[in-house]
């Protein structure tokens, strides 16, 4: 199966309903959306041949639906480049992915085309538009495990590796997201407010197969009433966002308009304290996702029924495993671990890649014997619900005892001077590392410590707080954890 067959079936089942929108304005009916990728599509098979990478790289637009299946549709690979990066950042993936070329919004190709290494064709404008005055494709037979989606991880750990998502790989993604998390049909909508690179983009699939119009702001970035007026004009609106959107969402003191139908969170961390100040402001609305670009979207989920528990070890879970997924946590002695045991996150499924681009070594070391070990540690309680510790990487270890940064950080955030708090880990000559916390906001060293032992072990606090303005994060809301420990020296 090729991806370009949910959007075939959608244009077949709802030709003249309304498909891509820009804001409030419709752009094509599902019927002139498919003839376009198709004619984008001959456009590029008489340029490329199967298999050569196609990178698009811009902030969010329109556009980006009818690329990605028409280099489907093409039978080519899309390369989806974070369009935050700097030049020299994306130069690197374009050769890394051995790229045949880049389509890019102005202001990204203004900046890129001194560097690129290929050429960066302009989207948008009349010589994109020529594209599809050519005759169209026909509808690809493409092997499931053919390669769609290379997709760069986001570089918080140094280079960044391409994870290697095949038709097969996406399919379970989409069957997988229909299953456990949202159910929308023709009526429903799915607003683009994340970046179309990452997490929103990636769930244009499911959307298409359903039928659900796909929108895109007319700022092609989040802003938080942009957003909630758009859920006010787009009937059963549905949108992935990262913890930190949902912050400004909620910041803005405005209820959710009775369209806003499904808020999916992910790609971070998400306190127990924000998610319940989020339903206060907006309802059930809420579903969590656990997944990696490796397995994309798709670990576990935390169901919106899960999410109307009073009890805060669910809240805090990341939920149990996704259909289709196989999800396991390994003690030190690679044994399945034991209910409330904390050891190493793994999967296995259709939905995890077949390895890293051209990287055969990390491929050996993240994919083994089927398993896709994550890096990260957790626990499953008696009940089946997995929660996150923090990444293997993230474990402060002091005075030999294991301490969990988000357990601190959960902890943390309970006090009313805090408004957001990172945990990282310094070198110290006595006990091998310690605990330092970053704060944003306006507590006092000595209020958060009487309010640590109330909540957490001694040991476990902090020996230093430091008060930031911001906390350091990227362009999908994750903390720069390294950026914190280089300003410790």
């Amino acid at each position: 199966m090729n991806l370009f067959a949910t959007l075939d079936q959608a244009a077949t089942r709802l030709g003249d309903r309304g498909a891509v929108y820009r804001g409030a304005h419709q752009l094509h009916t599902w019927t002139q959306l498919h003839d376009r990728v198709l004619r984008l599509a001959g456009a590029l098979r008489r340029t490329y041949t199967p298999g050569q990478r196609i990178a698009i790289a811009s902030e969010n637009r329109a556009e980006i639906i009818e690329l990605f299946y028409a280099v489907w549709a093409a039978e080519c690979v899309v390369v989806p480049i974070n369009f935050k990066l700097h030049p020299r950042e994306m130069v690197q993936i374009l050769e890394d992915a051995g790229v045949a070329t880049a389509f890019a919004s102005p202001k990204i190709a203004s900046e890129l085309r001194p560097e690129s290494p290929v050429g960066v064709e302009l989207i948008g404008g009349p010589d994109y538009e020529r594209l599809f005055n050519g005759p169209p494709a026909a509808v690809p037979d493409t092997d499931p495990s053919t390669l769609a989606w290379l997709f760069y991880t986001s570089g918080t750990t140094g280079r960044s590796k391409g994870a290697m998502l095949s038709h097969r790989n996406l399919t379970a993604m989409t069957v997988a997201h229909l299953a456990d998390i949202d159910s929308p049909d023709e009526n429903c909508s799915l607003l683009h407010a994340a970046p179309m690179s990452h997490g929103s983009g990636l769930y244009i699939a499911p959307y298409v197969l359903r039928g659900a119009r796909q929108v895109v702001s007319e700022s092609g970035a989040f802003d938080p009433d942009e957003f909630l007026d758009l859920c006010g004009l787009h009937p059963g609106s549905s949108a992935f966002l990262a913890p930190t959107m949902i912050a400004r969402l909620v910041s803005t003191g405005r209820k959710a308009p009775p369209t806003l139908r499904t808020i999916v969170y992910g790609g971070g961390p998400m306190y127990v304290d924000g998610l319940k100040k989020a339903m206060t402001a907006f309802g059930p609305v809420f579903a969590q996702i656990y997944g990696q670009g490796e397995a994309p979207m798709t670990i576990t989920g935390l169901r919106r029924a899960d999410h109307e528990s009073d009890d805060d070890a669910i809240l805090g879970s990341v939920g149990y495993p996704r259909s289709g997924v196989e999800v396991a946590v390994l003690g030190s002695d690679c044994a399945y671990a034991e209910p409330g045991q904390i050891g190493e996150i793994v999967c296995r499924g259709d939905v995890v890649m077949s390895g890293y681009w051209n990287n055969a070594e990390a491929t050996r070391t993240t994919v083994r014997d089927g398993w896709l070990y994550t890096g990260d540690m957790g626990s499953y309680d008696q009940r089946g619900y997995l929660t996150l510790r923090d990444r293997s990487k993230d474990v402060v270890i002091s005075g030999g005892s294991n301490i969990y940064p988000r357990e601190v950080e959960e902890a943390l955030l309970e006090h009313p001077g805090v408004a957001e708090a990172c945990v990282v880990g310094a070198p110290d000559p006595e006990w091998g590392e310690v605990v330092v916390a970053f704060i944003v906001g306006s507590a006092a060293d000595g209020s958060l410590d009487t309010h640590l032992l109330d909540r957490i072990a001694r040991f476990k606090r902090p020996k230093r707080y430091v008060f930031i303005d911001e906390l350091p994060k990227n362009s999908y809301g994750k903390v720069l954890k390294r950026e914190l420990r280089a300003r410790l020296g």
